[in-house]
């Protein structure tokens, strides 16, 4: 793995935002989060070995949400009563999911998982199409990690049949989310599926049919919520959710692996495993108590994480932690030119699909990270 540089595009501003990329710059970071004239580049042997540590991590995250559920682990991740039944429906249901990306360590060539963003994550558009196009007038000899957009439009055709006449996608008004969800609408499109947009605070609830209602009062087959679990399951609506029919993308077992809490316990069950790092929830129960990550278990964006290490002591502020934490043994980004990245690796209708890179100079990754293209060279 390498960072390298090369000439700007001639108006690559116009290009990207053609594409969709509303916000290529942003406080942070100099400024810049589309890191136009900087990449990453691997070698074949080592895509491989991303792309088979994700699929292998997968499966142990599937693993682990079935012990989850068959032992009634749920308090542990904070998770409240009246989810459990949604919970345990849609796992044994084996409703539809479309995506989900894990945050990998690299920084010795073997993939560490951080944490697995199942339920929500973003930077999705940039992942699947804005460095693709990158690569094609940079390097359109190379390849790259990335069948993201083909796979979303063939997952989406595989669950055409479940979703109903319309799929409607349900939003908080935020710019990196309406285009993370305007990009998931046009591949759902393209599969053939009908879509409506409309803000998670237009939702409405039809008592007669026990179904949410959008605002020409049609009954939501199906809802895409680019809104997370966590908050569902606490606010106005949670009452209603055992009775709700709505068939929800991502399904509801999700909330299990978007908790970081399942990292103990995947170290739990697969203790040792190449591709996981030692976690607990408490940090003498960690092999190396000199070197550790506290997570809270909904935190996001970097907010309220403690990083202690030989020369590292790190902590970020933020509104999380009340719901409780993890620790986890600290692991190494490796440093380029001064910039540590994580690599993202998208899950696709159930199989690893592409990378995206975040780096940033601090040592933890918040949402000013510059997102970074790669390449595949030798």
């Amino acid at each position: 793995m390498r960072r390298r540089q090369v000439a700007p595009r001639d108006s690559w501003r116009a290009r990207v935002e053609e594409q969709g990329l509303l916000f290529h710059h942003i406080a942070g970071e100099a400024g810049a989060y589309w890191a136009e004239g900087t990449y990453y580049e691997f070698t074949a042997a080592e895509v491989d070995t991303i792309e088979a540590a994700t699929d292998e991590l997968h499966a142990r995250c599937l693993d682990a949400v079935e012990h989850v559920i068959e032992n009634r682990r749920y308090a542990e991740l904070g998770i409240p009563e009246l989810a459990i039944p949604l919970i345990e429906r849609t796992w044994d249901d084996e409703p539809p999911s479309i995506y989900g990306r894990m945050d990998l360590a690299f920084g010795d060539g073997v993939p560490k998982l951080l944490e697995y963003n199942a339920d929500t994550p973003t930077s999705l558009l940039e992942g699947a199409v804005i460095q693709w196009t990158w690569l094609d007038d940079c390097f359109p000899a190379l390849d790259q990690f990335n069948s993201i957009h083909d796979r979303l439009i063939a997952g989406w055709t595989e669950l055409a049949p479940h979703l109903g006449s319309v799929l409607h996608f349900g939003l908080v008004e935020d710019v990196e989310d309406a285009m993370t969800i305007a990009y998931l609408r046009d591949t759902a499109e393209q599969a053939g599926i009908k879509t409506v947009e409309l803000a998670m605070e237009d939702l409405g609830w039809d008592d007669a049919s026990r179904s949410l209602v959008d605002l020409d009062n049609k009954p939501i087959e199906s809802l895409f919520k680019l809104y997370p679990w966590e908050g569902l399951v606490v606010d106005d609506w949670a009452p209603l959710l055992s009775r709700i029919t709505t068939r929800w993308l991502e399904p509801a077992w999700k909330m299990v692996l978007s908790n970081k809490a399942i990292l103990p316990i995947l170290w739990e069950l697969f203790p040792g495993h190449p591709n996981l790092l030692p976690a607990a929830r408490e940090l003498s129960k960690l092999p190396d108590q000199t070197r550790w990550v506290k997570k809270p278990i909904f935190g996001r964006e970097g907010n309220n994480v403690t990083i202690v290490a030989p020369g590292v002591s790190v902590g970020t502020e933020g509104p999380y932690g009340a719901e409780g934490h993890v620790f986890q043994q600290y692991a190494t980004l490796g440093e380029f030119d001064g910039m540590r990245p994580v690599v993202g690796s998208w899950v696709i209708a159930g199989e690893a699909a592409g990378v995206g890179i975040r780096e940033a100079s601090s040592y933890v990754t918040n949402n000013t990270a510059r997102f970074v293209p790669h390449v595949i060279a030798g």
